[in-house]
């Protein structure tokens, strides 16, 4: 049961319109409100600010991507650097959203942790299938660790943090890089994660119908940007489904209110079996996309603060 603060975004979710994913169309998806829309309702229906938090700068540009141009915002706190650096992945089932509907998650990362904030956009579905996230996410880390100095970051100090579909992503990446020879990130902050294909968990099969994500958005999601059931079972994809030994330490946080928490739970529980340093945490009382939600949400502040935690420890600031 969504704890009262969580039930109040809830609320202003609904009364702003927004309809379960599976019931509507690509283009309906990608407009209707979104959690972040509800928290501003929130606010503004309490009287508080909605300006979001402040960071040094926020630099919007471009890297090289696999098949172009991909934008990204390169977020800097406040001082004289050079900083940590840390990719950041949204979210949105590989389909909607964008890197600035996930603003207040970098913005809060970026103070919390004290480093640069890369948070990149990538290509979706169903315009460009799997693999094209999972190849641009894993470009975008390779140019931030080639260019880090370009923008005040230290390339010996570099992580990577993915909510969702990008908690799908920058595991994949991770795995990625250590199969590939590629230097491994310091560290990997997995936010309800999407690590496995699959329909039938305990938390799938008591979340079919939850605000903002419920089971049955699963396969809208799963069927607009995988080519074919068989894409599922790759292991880029399903990332429960590899050899977990030699990947850097981690952070995973789950929502008991989210179908995905038992994957998640999984990822980090076969991570900890392979020998992986791991800080994993449940967070009762609220649901999926509830990291971003600090200006209205305790719960969200704690989760920002064990990131943080993990990436500072890591960085060794």
């Amino acid at each position: 049961m969504p704890n009262s603060r969580m039930q109040a975004v809830l609320d202003q979710l609904a009364a702003l319109g927004a309809k379960p994913i599976e019931t509507l169309t690509v283009a309906q998806a990608r407009t209707q409100p979104t959690p972040a829309d509800a928290v501003k309702a929130l606010l503004v229906k309490e009287g508080k600010s909605t300006a979001p938090e402040a960071v040094g700068s926020v630099v919007e540009t471009t890297f090289p991507g696999p098949a172009g141009p991909v934008p990204i915002s390169i977020y800097t706190p406040s001082g004289p650097g050079p900083f940590p650096v840390a990719l950041y992945i949204h979210g949105g089932g590989w389909v909607i959203a964008d890197r600035k509907v996930y603003d207040s998650s970098a913005r809060a990362l970026t103070n919390a942790s004290a480093a640069i904030i890369v948070s990149t956009d990538y290509r979706m579905g169903p315009e460009i299938r799997f693999p094209a996230a999972h190849d641009d996410t894993f470009a975008a880390y390779q140019w931030v660790r080639a260019n880090a100095r370009q923008f005040n970051g230290d390339p010996a100090r570099v992580a990577v943090v993915g909510e969702s579909a990008g908690g799908n992503l920058a595991a994949s990446l991770t795995l990625r890089a250590r199969d590939q020879g590629v230097p491994l990130p310091q560290y990997q902050v997995l936010i309800y994660p999407v690590t496995n294909y699959a329909f039938d968990t305990p938390s799938q099969l008591g979340n079919t119908a939850t605000s903002p994500l419920g089971t049955k958005a699963l396969p809208w999601f799963f069927e607009r940007y995988l080519n074919s059931p068989a894409d599922g079972a790759n292991p880029l994809f399903s990332v429960l489904r590899n050899n977990l030994q030699g990947l850097p330490p981690a952070t995973v946080i789950t929502a008991d209110i989210d179908p995905l928490r038992s994957e998640g739970a999984a990822y980090a529980q076969k991570l900890i079996a392979s020998g992986v340093k791991v800080d994993y945490r449940n967070y009762s009382g609220v649901t999926h996309e509830f990291f971003g939600m600090g200006a209205a949400l305790d719960d969200a502040k704690q989760a920002v603060a064990q990131a943080a935690n993990g990436l500072k420890k890591a960085f060794g600031n």
